[in-house]
């Protein structure tokens, strides 16, 4: 995409146009708060080469994943993706495809979606999955909205620890729609009950009660999944009416927040009101195998007020990504796959747990837990970068977030270990 830098008149009659006055006229609905106190510390009027080294030294200040021992989840997982995932989705035919306006001319875009919705589905244990969403914590909130527009009802109830990025989002969905996310028990006018399993802190949450929860004061149970790896383990959550989550553990990198690839399945009978797009399986004129864009409920192909959702979009390079792995590991490869995550956090647990000063709180997770500690956790996790460690994320004191997958190694749990001992060791001296 071409650079065009525009002059200051240009700048003033677009702004004319619009009615604004100042630049700023564009944000005024952006919390004070948001803005930065003082001016962002970039030079100004470069030549290429100067920029490429400017930039290149602030890239060189990452501490990326595989620079050391690497134990942070909270919702972005280190994860390997085979080098053949990386080959297939660079053929032009995969990275050129946007969104398939003219669907007989995309065939293999459809193709694409339609296994990535069918692998979903499966996956979920629900009939119908679309053509993905934004990332994880949009999906929830159009999960929300689809709720209120089924059950027309307010409220959001919320059990356990949502992920708190998820959270913000739903709020701020929610702060254009009557009704609220309310601290007490289900009510009859809640819209639906969100629970994320594994939840934002590890827990494991039981479907059952909540489902007989939510039949009895008529709501919809929303299910969310932040790490798509654990259904290699646990099993599909086919209680729910509506399961979303994020689907970046597959296929695709943390890339330092994104891209990422929402997910989003729903029982049949509530497909009408699903957010997004649905790729179908049919037969051509010859009888041939063929695929076609079977529902589309979004704001450009039908009158605005009838849309489902304003979401313009699926995250189709990211979706092909997960689709490929997917079909690279296969059914026991993603089972295995799920399991070598569990018995390598289970070993870091163990392994922590004999330090003097941690407790592990969870009594049941998948590959991340939350620890307690007789220190301060924001302190103790930035000494561990000096030794090339990242240990987790710190919440609220003296409490770490901390996931392994497939990636960790015995010797970083060894190594996280010793130096969270010595850390430890060296504040209780004092």
């Amino acid at each position: 995409m071409r650079f065009l830098p525009h002059t200051q008149d240009d700048r003033k009659e677009m702004l004319g146009s619009i009615g604004a006055s100042h630049i700023d006229d564009l944000y005024e609905n952006v919390p004070a708060e948001c803005f930065p106190k003082n001016p962002i510390n970039l030079p100004t009027t470069k030549g290429e080469i100067e920029v490429e080294r400017i930039i290149s030294a602030y890239a060189a200040q990452n501490h990326a994943a595989h620079n050391g021992a690497f134990f942070l989840g909270a919702g972005s997982y280190y994860h390997h993706i085979p080098a053949s995932v990386d080959h297939i989705i660079q053929r032009s035919e995969f990275l050129t495809s946007y969104t398939p306006y003219q669907p007989e001319i995309s065939q293999g875009t459809l193709q694409v979606i339609f296994e990535f919705q069918s692998m979903i589905a499966a996956l979920t244990g629900q009939e119908i999955a679309n053509a993905s969403m934004y990332d994880g914590s949009t999906a929830v909130a159009e999960a929300m909205l689809m709720a209120k527009r089924i059950t027309k009802k307010d409220n959001v109830k919320i059990h356990g620890k949502l992920h708190p990025h998820y959270f913000d989002t739903l709020k701020t969905y929610l702060d254009r729609f009557d009704g609220k996310i309310i601290s007490d028990e289900l009510d009859e006018n809640c819209a639906c009950l969100i629970v994320q399993t594994p939840d934002f802190y590890g827990n494991i949450h039981e479907l059952e009660d909540l489902r007989k929860a939510c039949d009895e004061k008529g709501a919809l149970l929303v299910v969310v999944i932040n790490e798509i790896v654990s259904l290699g383990l646990l099993p599909p959550p086919t209680l729910a009416d509506i399961v979303v989550g994020e689907a970046q553990s597959i296929g695709n990198a943390m890339m330092f927040g994104g891209p990422y690839l929402g997910f989003f399945a729903c029982s049949s009978k509530h497909v009408r009101q699903m957010p997004g797009r649905l790729c179908g399986q049919t037969v051509d004129a010859d009888g041939k195998r063929s695929f076609v864009l079977t529902l589309n409920t979004r704001e450009q192909h039908i009158r605005r007020e009838k849309a489902t959702s304003n979401i313009c979009t699926n995250q189709g390079l990211c979706a092909t990504a997960f689709t490929i792995h997917l079909s690279l590991l296969g059914e026991e490869g993603f089972k295995n796959l799920a399991r070598t995550n569990h018995n390598n956090a289970c070993k870091l647990a163990d392994r922590l747990a004999q330090i003097k000063g941690v407790k592990i709180l969870n009594d049941n997770f998948f590959n991340e837990f939350l620890m307690e500690i007789n220190g301060d956790a924001e302190q103790i996790i930035n000494n561990l970068v000096e030794h090339k460690i990242i240990g987790g994320l710190a919440i609220e004191n003296n409490k770490i977030l901390v996931a392994a997958t497939e990636m960790t190694s015995a010797e970083d749990i060894e190594k996280y270990a010793e130096n969270l001992a010595r850390e430890l060791g060296a504040l209780g001296s004092k």
